[in-house]
């Protein structure tokens, strides 16, 4: 789990998960928890003092958040606005085109595949040939293309997930070794 550390204005020093971040304003001295919502842990003290218990409490919601909600993803959920057709984000085309040594084109769906922590894939779905393109077959490959997507993200969700809890886990077994040590 990604951390960073932070100097609060009475100099204590706090090693803070990614996720909370630090409020110092005015009467107002906390942590704030920024994931699956927010929250605010108030230090309870204008002196900074309790700034360790808030710090403490905002964590441990913080790793029950991780262990019961889907971790955030960066996947487009809608097509750009700038896009000219009205096909879902991560399929486009169709592209038409002449393969080499071809007399005739050939029409297909290309589909960003997502996969956590790699590279995505471009994958294509084929329509048909000039000759044998048809209205139900562009539909056919488009719902083909939609599944193909849907189970990517899907995918990429439980992967992002997985992934996120491990990180939780291990920082959450670092911690407990520093303090017992």
């Amino acid at each position: 789990m990604k951390t960073r550390t932070v100097t609060i204005f009475s100099g204590q020093v706090f090693e803070v998960p990614q996720g909370i971040q630090r409020i110092d304003h005015r009467a107002t001295h906390g942590w704030q928890l920024r994931y699956a919502g927010t929250r605010l842990y108030s230090d309870h003290s204008s002196d900074g003092s309790g700034a360790a218990a808030s710090l403490a409490a905002a964590t441990k919601e913080l790793f029950k958040r991780i262990a019961s909600t889907p971790a955030p993803t960066v996947l487009q959920r809608a097509p750009s606005a700038n896009k000219s057709n009205n096909l879902p984000a991560g399929i486009s085309g169709p592209v038409v085109r002449l393969r080499q040594g071809g007399k005739t084109r050939d029409c297909s769906l290309a589909v960003l595949i997502p996969r956590f922590g790699d590279k995505p894939l471009r994958r294509n779905v084929y329509i048909g040939t000039e000759n044998t393109y048809t209205v139900e077959r562009f539909e056919a490959a488009l719902a083909r293309a939609i599944e193909m997507r849907a189970k990517a993200e899907e995918s990429y969700r439980l992967a992002a997930t997985r992934a996120k809890r491990a990180e939780a886990r291990a920082y959450k077994a670092k911690v407990k070794a520093e303090s017992e040590a």
